[in-house]
């Protein structure tokens, strides 16, 4: 295995761990993360979108089902 796809797989798995780990965190606190919330998460990593792009998406998403995001 070249060396680039090592590393891309180490992160790939840290990054995936995370997202894991928050997703229980979120549960936890008992606002479980849908499926499809869970995939749009892997997708931002999966993709390397920035956090305010990530943010927009978000905001968008909420706008669209009639609910407000709340403003930082």
């Amino acid at each position: 295995m070249k060396k680039a796809n090592r590393e891309s797989g180490r992160q790939g798995g840290a990054v995936s761990g995370r997202l894991a780990e928050a997703a229980h965190l979120q549960a936890i606190e008992g606002n479980p993360l849908s499926p499809d919330e869970f995939a749009m998460f892997e997708m931002f990593e999966r993709e390397g979108w920035s956090p305010g792009k990530r943010r927009a998406h978000i905001a968008r998403r909420f706008k669209s089902r009639g609910r407000v995001a709340a403003a930082e």
